[in-house]
C-alpha cells in the first residue's frame, strides 16, 4: 500500500492526499514534520536526504516533491484526461502546475507565512508587504486566465493543473489583508468545492 509521509494540514501533503481521493487509491500516512516527528532525523533522511514532506514509498519506490508526486500517481492510476499524454497539452497542465510553485510560493511567503503567522524571517513588514502585492498580481493574472477560459485551469476537464492552483486559491481566499474581489477565481473556488475530495483536504477550514 502507499505510504505518505507528512501531516495532514501540510499544503503540500494535502495535494497528495488530494490526488489519492480523487483516484481512489489506498493508502497509509505517517505525521513528520512540524509538530510531530521531525525530519531531520537519520530515520527521515534516509527516506528523503531533503528532509522535506511529503514523501511517498510506493511499491519500493520512494519519491518526494509534491508536483512529481502528483504527477506520479496521475500517470500511474489516473485516465488520459487528468494528466493527458498529449505533449501540448500536457505542456499546459505542467505550465500551471509550475506557476503556482514557483510563482507563488515566494509572495505566500510574505503574505501568509509573515503576515499572517508572524514566522520570521518572513515577517519583515518590507517582505509581507512586497509578498501581498504580489500575489494580489498572480491571482489577478489567474482571473484574467479563468475568465478566458474555465471552468477548470485548462478547460472544461479537471487535470493535475487544478491540485496545486486548487491549494493556492484555498490560501488566497484565508489571507488577512483587504483583496480584490477576483470573481472568476470565486467562481473557481466554488467549482472546485463540487469535488468531495477538495472539501475533505482543502477547503476544510486550513489555510
Amino acid at each position: 500500500m502507499l505510504k505518505i509521509l507528512g501531516r495532514a494540514n501540510s499544503f503540500n501533503v494535502r495535494k497528495v492526499l488530494w490526488i489519492c481521493d480523487e483516484l481512489g487509491i489506498a493508502f497509509e500516512r505517517e505525521d513528520w514534520g512540524r509538530g510531530y516527528m521531525p525530519t531531520s532525523t537519520a530515520e527521515f533522511l534516509r527516506i528523503n536526504p531533503i528532509g522535506l514532506i511529503p514523501a511517498v514509498i510506493d511499491d519500493g519506490v520512494v519519491l518526494r516533491e509534491s508536483n512529481s508526486i502528483v504527477r506520479y500517481l496521475a500517470t500511474r492510476h489516473g485516465p488520459d484526461a487528468i494528466y493527458p499524454k498529449d505533449p501540448v497539452q500536457r505542456a499546459h497542465v505542467e505550465q500551471w502546475m509550475d506557476w503556482a510553485n514557483y510563482e507563488t510560493s515566494i509572495s505566500l511567503r510574505g503574505a501568509f507565512l509573515g503576515g499572517m503567522l508572524h514566522e520570521p524571517p518572513w515577517n519583515n513588514p518590507w517582505f509581507i508587504e512586497q509578498g501581498r502585492n504580489q500575489i494580489t498580481r498572480e491571482v489577478g493574472q489567474l482571473d484574467d486566465h479563468l475568465d478566458r477560459g474555465g471552468p477548470y485551469m485548462c478547460g472544461e476537464t479537471f487535470t493535475v493543473a487544478d491540485i496545486p492552483v486548487g491549494l493556492v486559491v484555498n490560501r488566497w481566499f484565508s489571507l488577512d489583508f483587504e483583496r480584490p474581489h477576483y470573481s472568476a477565481v470565486a467562481a473557481y473556488y466554488d467549482k472546485l468545492a463540487e469535488r468531495p475530495a477538495y472539501r475533505r483536504h482543502v477547503r476544510n477550514g486550513l489555510p
